[in-house]
């Protein structure tokens, strides 16, 4: 038998799903606007990054396209200068290879870093040949100050210490802040390329590897293996990482030798312009080992 209601009891009903269906409307429009905003949100976060991306770009290229021209013009010549001009060569090959619309984020993050220091090593040749460079002064913290933070201290304190160290005694006036510095910093590149790429981890993924005369695996294998984690796979990354680094690794043989005397002798500016080098390689290197 059918339930039979009350006109009142059927009025409640009514009142009762009509209260239901507007609180439906009311929770699908106040999500509809949650998730616009969050939309937005997400959109305005994207083009605020596209923005500050492309002024990055667009002043790298100008900085990159100023300091070649400067190096053009000079005519000081050294083994380093030869070094700057192949690692250009080698990042026009790697823009090549990912400046194309279809490379992916990590690709693009990689040209992005060989910009910079390739840019960052044509600004060092012309500060070491005493003339002007792009940035003239760069930045504004003092040479012991650093952008480096959890890069060095998380593999070792000792390395953290060194790069700090190294830093402090890169003074104008310090006659023995060449020796320092590069000695440091050359240690924070091997132990960091050691510590992320391993003898037994670079022969488990290329037992082929070439090897240096005491049978461990090579800078460039070690590097080949950071690459590949990273999907960076084929010749135009592996060859710019590497000369990126073997380029690094001049600059401290120049001023070992005392091609522009001592450290003591280049003025704040200079010293600015290498140490720039050498920290935005660690970090380039740093860029390498992001999950």
């Amino acid at each position: 038998m059918a339930r039979r209601f009350s006109s009142s009891q059927l009025r409640s009903k009514i009142r009762q799903i009509e209260a239901r269906r507007k609180k439906a409307i009311s929770d699908y429009n106040r999500a509809i606007r949650s998730y616009n905003r969050k939309v937005k949100r997400a959109v305005d976060d994207y083009n605020r990054d596209v923005r500050a991306h492309n002024a990055r770009v667009r002043a790298n290229r100008r900085r990159l396209q100023s300091e070649l021209a400067r190096l053009n013009r000079g005519g000081y010549s050294s083994s380093f200068r030869s070094s700057s001009r192949v690692l250009y060569r080698s990042f026009t090959r790697v823009e090549t290879r990912f400046g194309a619309g279809a490379a992916t984020d990590r690709e693009v993050n990689f040209l992005d870093f060989s910009e910079r220091e390739t840019a960052n090593s044509l600004a060092a040749v012309n500060a070491l040949a005493g003339g002007t460079t792009e940035d003239g002064d760069p930045g504004t913290r003092g040479l012991d100050e650093t952008e480096i933070s959890d890069e060095l201290v998380l593999i070792s304190p000792d390395l953290d210490r060194r790069w700090r160290g190294a830093l402090y005694s890169l003074d104008p006036r310090n006659p023995d802040a060449a020796r320092h510095f590069c000695t440091s910093s050359r240690e924070i590149f091997v132990r960091f390329l050691e510590h992320h790429a391993p003898d037994h981890e670079v022969v488990d993924v290329f037992p082929s590897c070439d090897r240096t005369q005491d049978g461990r695996p090579t800078r460039r294998s070690r590097i080949k293996l950071l690459l590949a984690r990273q999907g960076l796979n084929g010749p135009e990354p592996e060859e710019f990482a590497t000369r990126d680094i073997d380029n690094i690794l001049e600059l401290f043989q120049v001023f070992n030798d005392g091609t522009h005397g001592s450290a003591g002798r280049l003025s704040l500016a200079q010293l600015k312009v290498v140490k720039r080098r050498v920290e935005d390689g660690i970090l380039f290197l740093a860029s390498l080992v992001i999950e």
